[in-house]
């Protein structure tokens, strides 16, 4: 049945704003780690410029980049993404040149990956290779709150207060340069087990300094990273953050303590929470379709600011569901993604929607 052209747009399919920024719709490419900077300076390459560029081709309104470290210390792998030189900006300014083009909007993720960095890349050129990548094959110390290390990687530097002050300042620059680069919106890497959500974590935060103990210490560090970003990013371009709602662990980091940190996050002018699970330490975690939304939507109803939805969500009818029944406001795709750049035309001609703008004019003999 052809579709009918008076139906209103499904959400999922329709213009929505961002704080400030007008998305084409409310798809949001989830950010994957590529490992791919095989220079291993940090600069984005063309792998980059084709994979971010083919997704905004394909049609997502919104696509964050890979964890983008604020120093190299940060890097989860030593072949990931920087934004601590000019050299990167200028790399990372080419893509988001092209992306917008395309008619999409683009963030930069920023992250610190704290006592997991130094990790041998995810690729399968280095299966077999575990644990922390040694000094003499180009890695190098990490650091934590504590000394204590994640399960088979080295045993990180437990932070100074004043090397914690230089890793806020370092976000700070970072963003400075992502706005330098053209990124639309940033977001902050809170989640997943990296450093933030090591202080964050009652299981991994056992300092008892101002960074530590009760629930307002462990989430200090976030605060601070937050607030700091927010005075010097522009207003007008939307700040969101990514948290792990959950360790998955009982006496760990749980839903009630996101919620504590999400109100805390919109009172220093957070404007989007991006809402994941786990990472901080091993867990049996039951993944299934959707496994993470019903935290979106806990969060979602705790905040007034808008909510992503990640995990799983795959089928275009499962995505509009999420929206219809109020768990997001918005949702992200990942390794769905990875498998069809073209989501969200597919999107389109199963939900009813003729054409929606989402092809490149030299495309568009391919449309559904």
């Amino acid at each position: 049945m052809a579709p009918d052209p008076a139906a209103p747009s499904p959400s999922l399919l329709s213009p929505a704003r961002l704080g400030a920024l007008e998305l084409r719709n409310r798809i949001w490419l989830a950010p994957m780690c590529q490992y791919m900077v095989e220079a291993q300076d940090g600069v984005p390459t063309d792998w980059h410029l084709v994979h971010l560029g083919a997704r905004a081709a394909g049609g997502f309104g919104l696509l964050v980049t890979e964890a983008t470290a604020v120093s190299p210390e940060g890097r989860i792998s030593p072949r990931d993404t920087g934004l601590w030189n000019e050299e990167q900006v200028a790399a990372w300014s080419r893509i988001t040149g092209f992306c917008r083009d395309q008619g999409a909007r683009i963030a930069v993720q920023l992250a610190h990956a704290g006592r997991k960095a130094s990790t041998w890349p995810a690729l399968p050129r280095y299966r077999g290779r575990r644990g922390t990548v040694p000094e003499f094959a180009a890695g190098w110390r990490t650091v934590g709150p504590t000394p204590e290390p994640f399960p088979g990687l080295d045993a990180p530097d437990a932070l100074s207060w004043s090397e914690i002050a230089a890793v806020v300042e370092d976000f700070v620059a970072a963003a400075e340069r992502a706005e330098r680069a053209g990124f639309d919106a940033l977001e902050l890497h809170f989640a997943h087990g990296y450093l933030v959500h090591e202080f964050l974590s009652p299981l991994v935060n056992t300092r008892t300094d101002e960074y530590g103990g009760d629930g307002p210490g462990r989430r200090r560090l976030a605060r601070e990273i937050a607030a700091a970003v927010r005075e010097r990013w522009p207003a007008e371009r939307p700040l969101m953050v990514r948290i792990s709602a959950t360790d998955w662990i009982d006496g760990g980091w749980d839903v009630d303590q996101s919620v504590e940190l999400a109100r805390e996050l919109e009172q220093v002018g957070v404007d989007a929470l991006h809402v994941s699970t786990g990472g901080a330490v091993i867990a049996d975690i039951a993944v299934g379709p959707e496994y993470q939304v019903g935290f979106a939507r806990t969060l979602r109803e705790a905040v007034s600011m808008p909510v992503a939805a990640v995990g799983l969500i795959t089928e275009p009818a499962g995505a509009q569901a999420v929206l219809d029944r109020g768990d997001a406001d918005f949702v992200a795709l990942g390794r769905v993604a990875l498998r069809e750049a073209g989501w969200p035309q597919r999107a389109a001609h199963e939900l009813g929607v003729r054409d929606g703008g989402l092809y490149p004019g030299a495309y568009r003999r391919g449309a559904w």
